[in-house]
């Protein structure tokens, strides 16, 4: 038994220390211990004897009275057993340093935490208060004191209060490790209560419900609530048990609650009607027994909770490697953690160029659609037509006509006509680092372990975007050295092989001649349109070949300038600056962002809550089963 009032109370504990970490079922991101361990709620109707049921268990007056809704917000109420002759204390999580040795402070305090929330109104929060009591008078439970459930909504309550308080009662009993402990007063038809109907609801087979009968004396003469007691009105798996209240009167003349106790089980022991349930009757039965029933609970849940214990641990040091560790005082251990920090994002943004993550595909995207859509979109139709060709033919022959073939022209119109392909070349480059560019931000923000070093996050953009300046600058000059190539010096082969003009007539009239095709016979007009069409569509066929030529090789030059030199040397220039940095100026790069600091101490916290438990339960588990 020894044992098992130990585990109860380092579940106490356990509860306690969840709260004070906001590890209370609050929607996070981790299982909560606290959701895995049982709890007792209380639940009752206004003015179904509530507070008093739980005075009666404390053994002491701490909870605020009066008419109407008096419990606005849920109290967690934790019950701690100390030795026999200690001083009884009380301690509120929200005021962790401040022991209550004065009762009456505890009341008042409740009811002023109740209206810093709620204000002096009487709607309700869904927002628990946290009270440990420590006295020896107590054994140890936790028990939730929920608002009571109401029927209506009396003058100051929206009127949806009804279903809010039922909505708040449900989100405690509705989970599979709440014990429900239903306050039904006894001069109410059972029919009716309030409590026994949401616990039929939650709980059908009522093996986690137990029954509370309150208000046995005020019952009319002649009247007994026997058949609620003794199971015959409505049967539970537990049994149900009475309980005497201290009268308006006892409250008044502030009768002590160890006298009230006394009073109780003197009017058990001598009542005609419940005599013979005495013993299973008042108020201390009811700790003993909900205390005796929290043992087995536990006991039998001590697999799950190590479960969830276990589980928890897993993710919180998982979660603790991804924030990374606190970072060390020393420089030498501080230039590490820099480049080790560089090194990981360099691993990231080289899986999203290698295609281990999306993005660098993209790149791709910039040679096999833009570029080729881009020179597609090139004037060459009107730069090559009849009039302009004409043009730049009679310029380049200057006074004097060409005599054959206008190479000049020919030239200058070549020459001319690839400087077109600069602006694709350099939008290529363009396309290309803004790619790089995004994906080193999305590196940074996809490096788990630099999110908590803001600073250094900043440095690595900076330094990584200056390194991508000077690659696409190296590409834009190669890109266009290739087609200043091609404008320079044009493929003499090409033009060798093709026709310039047709050919003349045959008017020599020696015999055996051959007679050429009849389209040749018309003379040549070297300066009609047909001859500056066939220049023009020479130049055409040259350029779309030096065209083709170039779709080839520009996404060379961008992959060798730009891309090569990004995973290569990407923040080469950045080590050789940390290289120059003072011992003193890496710990102003790994300047943590608080947000990060807070969560990682709330993950240790939390973490050794967790450990903490895992041993002292292996510890009280082991010594129960010897």
């Amino acid at each position: 038994m020894a044992a098992m009032e130990g585990l109860i109370g380092l579940m106490n504990r356990i509860q306690r220390a969840c709260t004070a970490l906001g590890d209370h079922g609050g929607g996070g991101d981790l299982p909560t211990l606290w959701e895995s361990l049982p709890t007792i709620a209380v639940v009752g109707g206004q003015s179904s004897g509530k507070s008093s049921v739980l005075e009666s268990i404390v053994g002491t007056d701490f909870l605020p009275r009066g008419s109407g809704i008096v419990t606005r917000r849920p109290l967690v109420l934790q019950l701690h057993q100390t030795d026999d002759g200690s001083q009884e204390y009380a301690e509120f999580l929200h005021l962790p340093k401040r022991r209550f040795t004065d009762f009456a402070l505890v009341r008042q305090e409740i009811a002023d935490e109740t209206d810093r929330l709620t204000g002096k109104t009487k709607q309700i929060s869904p927002v628990p208060i946290h009270l440990s009591i420590y006295s020896p008078k107590v054994v140890n439970l936790t028990l939730i004191d929920l608002p009571g459930l109401t029927k209506v909504a009396v003058e100051g309550q929206s009127e949806s209060i009804v279903q809010d308080i039922e909505n708040m009662v449900r989100s405690y009993v509705d989970k599979p490790n709440c014990i429900i402990l239903a306050i039904s007063p006894a001069n109410q038809d059972i029919a009716t209560s309030d409590a026994i109907k949401l616990a039929k609801e939650v709980d059908p087979t009522g093996e986690r419900t137990f029954g509370v009968v309150t208000k046995l004396d005020l019952m009319d003469k002649g009247t007994n609530a026997l058949d609620v007691l003794e199971g015959r009105a409505y049967r539970l798996q537990n049994p149900w048990v009475g309980i005497v209240n201290r009268s308006q009167a006892d409250i008044n003349r502030r009768v002590d609650m160890m006298s009230a106790r006394e009073k109780e089980r003197e009017y058990f022991e001598s009542s005609p009607d419940y005599a013979h349930l005495a013993s299973r009757m008042g108020s201390e039965y009811l700790a003993k027994l909900l205390s005796q029933h929290l043992e087995s609970v536990i006991k039998a849940r001590i697999p799950s909770i190590t479960a969830v214990i276990n589980k928890t641990i897993d993710e919180l040091e998982s979660e603790l490697d991804t924030i990374g560790r606190a970072v060390a005082a020393d420089p030498g251990a501080q230039l590490y953690t820099i480049l080790d920090l560089c090194r990981a994002f360099d691993r990231v943004f080289k899986e999203h160029l290698d295609g281990g993550r999306p993005g660098g595909d993209r790149i791709y995207g910039v040679f096999d659609h833009k570029l080729p859509a881009a020179i597609k979109k090139l004037p060459f139709d009107r730069y090559l037509s009849v009039q302009n060709v004409k043009k730049v033919v009679s310029e380049a022959d200057g006074y004097q006509p060409h005599l054959i073939a206008p190479e000049q022209g020919y030239r200058r119109l070549i020459g001319t006509g690839l400087t077109y392909f600069r602006g694709p070349a350099e939008a290529t480059v363009d396309a290309v680092h803004a790619v790089l560019k995004e994906l080193v931000r999305k590196s940074i923000g996809e490096t788990e372990q630099l999110r908590r070093f803001p600073t250094l996050q900043a440095a690595i953009a900076t330094a990584a975007n200056e390194a991508l300046e000077r690659f696409r600058e190296d590409g834009r000059s190669t890109a266009l050295r290739l087609v200043e190539m091609e404008a320079t010096y044009p493929t003499a082969d090409f033009f060798r092989n093709r026709p310039h003009d047709p050919p003349a007539a045959d008017t020599s009239g020696k015999a055996g001649a051959k007679n050429p095709p009849a389209e040749s016979q018309v003379p040549v007009d070297r300066y009609g349109d047909g001859h500056y069409r066939t220049i023009a569509t020479n130049v055409s066929q040259y350029i779309r070949m030096v065209g083709d030529e170039l779709l080839k090789t520009i996404p060379k030059a961008a992959v060798h300038c730009q891309v090569r030199e990004a995973k290569r040397s990407l923040l080469n220039h950045f080590y050789v600056q940390i290289g120059k940095k003072e011992a003193g100026e890496f710990g102003q790069l790994l300047d943590e962002d608080p947000a990060m600091m807070e969560r990682r101490q709330q993950c240790w916290k939390r973490l050794e809550l967790y450990k903490s438990a895992r041993d002292e339960i292996d510890s009280v588990a082991w010594s129960s089963s010897r």
